[in-house]
């Protein structure tokens, strides 16, 4: 590709839930900045009638099909189902995002095996993080992943749990009397101490995943030099207070991530 870092792009982020896409205007953005989208889309995954409106509508200036699209995707049927759409609405330039596109050194046996997510969540987090300080990065979507960026800028790898609304789904589907709690909803965090079977379900769910992430922080964290946390999904600005101090929300981490892998593609 030839294209100029200052020229539109759209990105694609496909996770388990959402298809989320952001409309760039430029990729381009002062050092320690990450791109910003001008506007943005979040569909889900059926991709029915209703979505495929919405996304023509959003559409409206690029009737021709001129823009270049770069999506991350870890769930393969959406991605098929969605690149079919774009094809019928006149989309050409269609870039499906590998590890071997990013600018980004990944230091485990097999970076074709780790998600694509994961790994555009540590390029965006090497534009932030300061350059003498590792980073972990916390993306809270339908599963929770935490993972290492050394100070080096390699990512190391990290863990992955279960996501609140997972959990709370199979606590519901394998148990014969808990009821299913709808966390999406949760915007506060909610007290320890439950006092009926709801609240100690909402209780043991949140603070659970909190309580992981907090201690998979600490064991990344090398003794000689504190990481700079980020976060990026859907619970992350109640949960981002309670890691650290100084943990940073970031709600277009991995979509940015797409941008500054689509800048190196157009600069090869």
């Amino acid at each position: 590709m030839s294209e100029p870092r200052n020229a539109p792009i759209v990105a694609v982020d496909i996770g388990n839930s959402r298809i989320k896409l952001a409309w760039f205007e430029t990729v381009t953005a002062q050092a320690g900045q990450l791109p910003s989208p001008s506007r943005l889309l979040d569909l889900v995954p059926t991709l029915d009638a209703g979505e495929r409106a919405a996304l023509r509508t959003w559409l409206e200036n690029d009737r021709h099909g001129e823009v270049p699209w770069f999506i991350g995707s870890v769930q393969r049927d959406t991605t098929s189902r969605l690149v079919e759409l774009l094809r019928d609405e006149g989309a050409t330039r269609i870039t499906l995002l590998a590890s071997s596109d990013l600018d980004l050194k990944v230091s485990l046996p097999r970076p074709d095996m780790v998600g694509i997510d994961r790994l555009l969540g540590a390029v965006a987090a090497n534009r932030l993080r300061n350059a003498a300080r590792p980073a972990i990065v916390v993306d809270l979507g339908t599963a929770i992943t935490v993972d290492l960026v050394s100070p080096q800028g390699a990512f190391m790898g990290g863990a992955i749990l279960p996501g609140i609304f997972m959990s709370a789904r199979a606590m519901h589907e394998f148990t014969d009397l808990l009821p299913f709690i709808d966390m999406h909803a949760l915007a506060e965090p909610p007290p320890a101490l439950g006092t009926g079977t709801v609240e100690a379900m909402t209780s043991g769910l949140f603070w659970g995943a909190v309580g992981g992430v907090r201690t998979l922080i600490e064991l990344f964290s090398p003794p000689s030099s504190r990481p700079e946390v980020f976060l990026t999904g859907g619970a992350a600005p109640s949960v981002a207070p309670l890691l650290a101090a100084d943990a940073r929300h970031e709600p277009n981490l991995v979509l940015s991530g797409i941008a500054l892998a689509a800048a190196k593609l157009a600069d090869r």
